[in-house]
Order: C-alpha cells, then sequence, then structure tokens
C-alpha cells in the first residue's frame, strides 16, 4: 500500500472518529443532529468517505511535487473540486468545507515531510500545513459567500484561515495536549476525545458559532465548555452534568461549534500519525 492511502486512510478515520464521538453538545453524533437540521450522522459518514480520494490527491501531490509554489496550486484547485464532490454526496448540504482546508493541509504536508523522509511529529506537520496555507492561492475566489468568511470579517476574528495561517495552534497548544493529559490521567478513549474537544470549544473564536449566534452565544459556549473541564471533565459526574446543561443551552441558541468539530478531527489525524511514529520506532 502506498503511504499516501495510509495517510488519507487515517484522515478518513479521523473524521468519522470525529463525528461518532458521543455525547457532543451542538453537534452531529450517535445521538442526534444536534443543533443542525439538514446533518445527521449517515450523512457526515457518507460525505467523509466520498472525500477519501480527496485527501489521497492532496497526499500524492504533497508526495509528488516539490515546488511548494506549484504543491499550494495544485492542493487548492483540489481543495475546490472536494468541494464539488462533497456537495453532489450530501445533495448540496455542507458537511466538510472547513475540514477539506485544514486536513487537506495537513495531509499534504504529512505527505511531503514523509516523502522527504521527515518527522512527522505534529509540531512538524503541523507548521509545514501553515507555511503551505500562507502560500498564496491564485486561483482562489476573493469573495466565497461563505458564512465562515463572513463571520470573520463582521467579528474580526480569524477563523479556519487564520488557524491554517497559524500552524493549527488550537491543535497544537490545546487540543493535542488537552487528549493526552486525559489520557495520562486514565480517561477512555472517548472520554479523552471529549475532553480535548472541550477545551477547544472553551478558547475558539468559533465562526460557526458567531455566525448563528454571534458574541453571546459565543461567551456562553466558552463559558460552558469551561464549566465541563473546571467540574473534572466529561468522564466525572460533576462533568457530565455540566456537558448536558451546555448541550441544552446551544440547542436553545441554535448554535454548533463547528470549528472545534474541525480542529477535533485534525487533532485526532496528528495523534495518529504521531503514535503511528511511536509505534514504528519501538
Amino acid at each position: 500500500m502506498k503511504q499516501t492511502t495510509s495517510l488519507a486512510r487515517q484522515v478518513l478515520q479521523a473524521l468519522l472518529d470525529e463525528v461518532t464521538l458521543s455525547p457532543k453538545p451542538g453537534l452531529v453524533d450517535l445521538r442526534s443532529r444536534g443543533a443542525h437540521t439538514d446533518l445527521n450522522w449517515a450523512l457526515m459518514c457518507h460525505s467523509a468517505c466520498a472525500l477519501q480520494p480527496v485527501f489521497q490527491a492532496m497526499a500524492d501531490a504533497g508526495a509528488a511535487i516539490g515546488d511548494d509554489d506549484a504543491l499550494r496550486q495544485r492542493i487548492g484547485a483540489i481543495g475546490r473540486e472536494g468541494e464539488a464532490v462533497m456537495m453532489a454526496a450530501t445533495g448540496g448540504v455542507n458537511t466538510h468545507r472547513g475540514a477539506i482546508w485544514a486536513l487537506g493541509l495537513l495531509v499534504t504536508a504529512a505527505a511531503q515531510l514523509q516523502e522527504r523522509g521527515d518527522s512527522l511529529a505534529p509540531t512538524a506537520v503541523a507548521a509545514r500545513a501553515g507555511a503551505l496555507a500562507r502560500l498564496t492561492d491564485r486561483s482562489a475566489p476573493g469573495e466565497t459567500g461563505n458564512k465562515g468568511q463572513l463571520a470573520c470579517r463582521q467579528y474580526q476574528v480569524g477563523g479556519a484561515r487564520g488557524q491554517a495561517l497559524a500552524g493549527f495552534p488550537h491543535v497544537i497548544e490545546v487540543g493535542l495536549p488537552a487528549l493526552r493529559a486525559a489520557r495520562a490521567r486514565g480517561d477512555n478513549p472517548t472520554t479523552a476525545r471529549l475532553n480535548a474537544l472541550l477545551a477547544i470549544i472553551a478558547s475558539l473564536d468559533d465562526t460557526c458559532v458567531l455566525s448563528r449566534g454571534g458574541v453571546a452565544a459565543l461567551l456562553a459556549v466558552q463559558a460552558g465548555a469551561a464549566r465541563v473541564l473546571a467540574a473534572g471533565g466529561a468522564g466525572t459526574l460533576a462533568g457530565t452534568e455540566a456537558l448536558l446543561a451546555l448541550e441544552t443551552k446551544m440547542l436553545e441558541l441554535h448554535v454548533s461549534p463547528g470549528g472545534a468539530a474541525d480542529l477535533l478531527a485534525a487533532t485526532l489525524f496528528l495523534d495518529s500519525l504521531a503514535m503511528g511514529e511511536q509505534h514504528g520506532k519501538a
């Protein structure tokens, strides 16, 4: 099996693990649609599977194209093709636009580093992805009309693009440390992932929340996630009660932390790369 095929499969697994993780406040999971009316677990899984060849194409480009500018133009084109694939698979529903951007950059960077024989440590992959993101995609439309872009402009936040340009700080500095700390204290995989998600939600200016509910909703969501963590996390009785209260609040506000969900998927992908590298050295 080609190494790039393995990388694309790891991206798919990260997306499936993210959507299957339950109970997630406001988000699609195995129990419910969350705050969405047009999404469900089966549709999200169908979309993720349809996108695997897109991530494969990005990984192939990362392994084959040595010039960074040429690579940036190529993966930008693949990403736009990927959005069309997603829309065709879902009947016009945006399931993974943010994930195509974030995980597309990360899988490209991982393939490039792998081809060079370099480390796939999360910090290295995120830094390489950030360097690619900072290159100009000359064929990208200036105005997309997407809710995320509009929210970035209205509320003066970085959004998904800002995360990529900065080398995914909420993955490297928030998601991964929270995931590893939860594991170290004995949390099971589900609880560890939930606590990583909550850590991201608690500090992220999530454009998905802002676009639906504005600043007041964002502050309520961030404070609610922080309360779950302060109560001991999703694995404790008090934390579970705080998590259910947060979910109730999100449903009342009709908001969903989709940006945090994308960054959790990115966290899970980079974690799988790191664990694979450690296993290879063992």
